[in-house]
């Protein structure tokens, strides 16, 4: 399944942002696509921290789901802008039939095997005569037609939860199959980049980040409603100085540079709160040394006032994790690569060297998860390359979604397991940014100055 929709004339940015906690999600109510519910104050406040991380960006356009939840949100965020909202009757959230109000619990009482196939096979579910997760993943279609068309380049899109996962799952040619996999929290910011291909046809399409949220991304929840005890965070290595200042041939001598120290310290404050159970990282200088920060500040944490009992954290280094120097310099983008045709080239097969050690390397970190009921931790750390393939190796895609998705120098990507290790990955964010402060990527950054990872 590919993105039909038409390639934009340039490049165009995408920030789609779900609703802010409405009186249903506080009720523990089904809403789908009824509109009786509204926002509540927390749900308000949410709504008012997006508006402060968007606030810098100049958005040409706001396409808005009609429905009064939604609707609120984009008011607050939008504000004193002078363009209209936009509403979309097909950006309303999925529509759901007989379940919509009732509470969860009175749903499994009177539907029985059909909310248990809505909880577990949500894409061949089947309700009133209806099929609700195909269907939205037919009007996420439609929209993509709609918002693409757009002049604008930078656009932004507030919606609702299945509506917005359908719309980055679609947006990447993924199917129904990916529903509840791509987490969207209220308020949380996606960001989606299309770039026009000569000779037209559907545009390239990079998932900059997923669902950074007001709130912290590794606070204790659910992943799409359902209870984790275990979780892989992936953090990438914070930056460091290049072979020409360091006087070496070999990149993974690089160290960190002050702003990859910066970055460290920062992960390692966010990850405090995380009860980590252990830690691998790339043999490689910079891993080592951001794997070391987290560590030595988890040790700390009854000296830190974060637990009050010493913390023991199992650090190993996993050769899989290491990436071959072509990719530290970052000179050329693994899209090019893999998108160049050049099959034979020296370049593309050190790609598929790394690609293949990472099918190992995945292995390793879900043994580690332990399949048990004991509640786990494991924080991975490498070079955004590795951590890319990674994510890709949890979705079940191949190689060639690698220049699918952006990752930055010390950004943090999350992915719990409802099922334990055995089941299917569920991706709470990637790229998050917002604990890195003032050095934190801003989510409207202008895609001209983005590097490759």
């Amino acid at each position: 399944m590919l993105l039909l929709a038409p390639s934009p004339a340039e490049a165009k940015r995408v920030v789609l942002v779900r609703h802010g906690q409405s009186t249903w999600n506080a009720e523990g109510r089904i809403q789908g696509s009824s509109d009786i519910s509204v926002l509540t104050p927390k749900g308000e406040s949410q709504a008012e921290t997006s508006r402060l991380m968007l606030l810098s960006d100049s958005f040409d356009a706001c396409f808005t789901s009609p429905l009064a939840r939604s609707r609120r949100t984009a008011e607050i965020i939008w504000a004193d802008r002078d363009d209209d909202l936009i509403p979309d009757s097909d950006l309303r959230e999925i529509d759901l039939y007989s379940f919509q109000g009732l509470l969860k619990n009175e749903g499994k009482e009177r539907y029985g095997v059909i909310y248990r196939q809505w909880q577990k096979n949500a894409a061949n579910f089947s309700i009133d005569g209806h099929y609700p997760v195909r269907e939205l993943w037919d009007r996420a279609q439609n929209c993509w037609e709609r918002i693409l068309a757009h002049e604008g380049k930078s656009v932004l899109v507030v919606a609702h939860n299945a509506v917005n996962q359908a719309l980055v799952a679609s947006s990447l040619g993924l199917g129904t199959e990916y529903f509840r996999i791509l987490l969207q929290s209220n308020c949380g910011a996606s960001v989606l980049d299309f770039t026009p291909q000569a000779g037209g046809g559907p545009p390239a399409v990079c998932l900059n980040r997923l669902n950074q949220t007001p709130n912290s991304p590794v606070a204790s929840g659910s992943s799409a409603g359902r209870k984790t005890s275990k979780r892989i965070i992936l953090a990438c290595q914070g930056a460091t100085q290049n072979s020409a200042e360091i006087g070496v041939s070999g990149m993974g001598y690089a160290p960190l540079n002050m702003l990859g120290i910066i970055q460290s310290q920062k992960t390692a404050e966010l990850l405090l709160d995380q009860k980590v159970n252990g830690i691998l990282c790339s043999p490689q200088v910079a891993a080592f040394d951001t794997a070391t920060t987290i560590c030595e500040v988890q040790e700390a944490a009854d000296c830190l006032g974060a637990d009050c009992v010493p913390r023991y954290v199992e650090m190993k280094k996993l050769l899989e994790l290491e990436i071959d120097d072509a990719f530290q310099t970052k000179q050329k983008s693994f899209g090019e690569i893999a998108q160049s045709g050049w099959l034979g080239s020296m370049e593309y097969k050190t790609l598929e060297g790394l690609w293949n050690q990472s099918k190992a390397a995945w292995q390793a970190l879900l043994n580690e998860l332990q399949d048990d009921t004991s509640e786990r931790i494991l924080v991975v750390v490498g070079h955004p390359g590795i951590n890319l393939a990674l994510i890709c190796r949890c979705l079940d895609l191949t190689m060639d979604y690698m220049s699918s998705f952006h990752l930055d120098d010390g950004s943090i990507s999350v992915i719990d397991f409802p099922d334990g290790p055995k089941g299917r990955g569920v991706v709470r964010c990637t790229n998050y940014t917002a604990h890195l402060g003032r050095w934190s990527i801003p989510i409207t950054r202008t895609m001209e100055t983005d590097e490759e990872f």
